[in-house]
């Protein structure tokens, strides 16, 4: 089988790739498993060093890697420019930390001695997917390659190009052949390749679907797995918020990448009394945001990442005005080149609409009036998703209480949109999946936590 990366912006064949043969998988997932051996007997030092260097090439690359993300996804230019350093950072970060993280731990007890010990479990999988295309990677690659585990990732097919870039950036930073791999297959063959014995657990960041589909195939084969997946993060905005700053952060979490990011802002949950006044300036906001081609410094929105994945989009915000949903702004399909899909905003929406239950991948917010702040939390947590969520009020005291005990999601941010960060523990609950990526909990997910005991 071949796969295709297709250039978004105007539909142009960037390259095409043949998917690995049987022999060849063999072969390199022989070759992961006998560089773990090598790999988790390194020096802490040792990987510090690397990692320091590829840190270091993705700064004096940022330009080249930012070009390919831009070609094959169709994000903005400077956002791509953001990832690229984005990954540097993370690397740098787990460079600088991970053997703190990991350290040996004693524990007082009545034998003579009681440690804990951090140890590699292996070849850790990761199944990863388009939207951002480098740091999903990084995210996963950088704790992982600290703490002494080897990497293979199954990248999204329109990602490829990435995937062979990053590949290449280990081994061009000095990480042995076989520490990272980049394998090309189908999606259909991964549940197969997680069931391999050479495989110690898997990561996934993908759809709910794709998460059930990896939950069921590691549980099988009893392996740990770690989940990111969808969200429909709600944003309250409180009648206390100082609406300029809620409509300046909530227009540019949902715009970012062109709405495709699983914790981009989705629902907007707007109380009464100050209704008019954000929705009035929401929609301005929004309507101000250029739309264009992706390698325009000036770009807000580029395209979105397929012509399918418009159309699917487009279909929910039919659907929603079907059901009830007023279209403020946008929700037509452009005519000619590329995938776009304009900014756009629906009000009135409402539980049983697709704009309320599903996830909307792609520059759609959904805008729901609510009586007062029990109300808005209610609606916050009436989904099946809990990944993040923001609050926008003045009261910073009433906006910690609300974020820390009353909204049901793995991130709460207040006066700020949703972001991953190095230093804080990333991922979700209910249908926005389990585990931690990033920050100490994040390097330990893929660790066996051992317990010794002298007597």
């Amino acid at each position: 089988m071949t796969l295709k990366s297709i250039n978004p912006y105007d539909g142009s064949l960037i390259a095409s790739y043949d998917q690995v043969s049987e022999d060849k998988l063999e072969e390199l997932l022989d070759k992961s498993a006998s560089q773990w051996v090598e790999w988790r007997a390194t020096p802490f030092n040792k990987r510090k060093s690397l990692l320091e260097e590829t840190a270091k090439i993705l700064r004096d690359r940022k330009e080249q890697y930012a070009s390919l993300i831009t070609r094959e996804i169709g994000k903005a230019i400077n956002e791509s420019r953001g990832e690229i350093e984005k990954c540097a950072w993370v690397c740098e970060y787990y460079a600088e930390n991970a053997q703190r993280f990991l350290i040996s731990e004693e524990v007082a007890t009545e034998y003579s001695k009681a440690q804990i010990d951090y140890q590699p479990l292996g070849p850790i999988l990761a199944v990863m997917p388009w939207n951002f295309p480098f740091w999903q990677v990084f995210r996963f690659a950088a704790p992982n390659l600290m703490a002494g585990n080897v990497a293979i990732l199954k990248h999204a097919s329109n990602a490829t190009g990435c995937s062979l870039a990053i590949q290449q950036l280990f081994l061009d930073a000095g990480f042995p052949e076989g520490t990272f791999l980049s394998l090309f297959l189908r999606g259909s063959e991964t549940s197969k390749l997680i069931s391999d014995s050479r495989i110690a657990g898997v990561t996934l960041t993908g759809s709910t679907l794709a998460g059930k589909a990896v939950a069921e195939a590691a549980g099988k084969s009893i392996k740990k797995s770690v989940l990111e997946l969808g969200g429909s993060d709600p944003y309250l905005i409180l009648e206390d918020a100082d609406i300029d700053l809620a409509v300046e952060k909530c227009v540019a979490g949902r715009l970012m990448n062109a709405g495709q990011s699983c914790i981009g802002a989705k629902r907007f949950i707007v109380v009464a009394s100050v209704y008019d006044k954000f929705i009035k300036k929401f929609i301005a906001k929004m309507k101000m945001a250029k739309v264009g081609d992706p390698t325009e410094d000036d770009t807000h929105v580029g395209p979105l990442a397929s012509k399918q994945f418009r159309e699917e989009l487009h279909f929910q915000v039919e659907k929603s005005i079907e059901k009830g949903a007023v279209l403020e702004l946008g929700g037509e399909v452009p005519e000619g080149k590329g995938a776009f899909y304009p900014p756009t905003v629906l009000s009135n929406v409402s539980k049983g609409m697709p704009a309320y239950d599903e996830e909307l991948f792609g520059p759609v917010a959904s805008v729901i009036m609510v009586d007062d702040e029990d109300a808005a939390i209610e609606v916050a947590n009436d989904t099946n998703f809990g990944l993040g969520a923001a609050v926008f009020t003045t009261d910073l005291k009433r906006g910690e209480r609300i974020a820390s005990d009353s909204i049901r999601a793995g991130a709460v941010f207040v006066n700020d949109f949703v972001k991953s960060d190095p230093r804080l523990p990333f991922g979700g609950i209910k249908e926005s999946g389990y585990g931690r990526e990033l920050s100490l909990y994040g390097i330990r997910e893929f660790m066996n936590v051992k317990t010794v005991v002298v007597s």
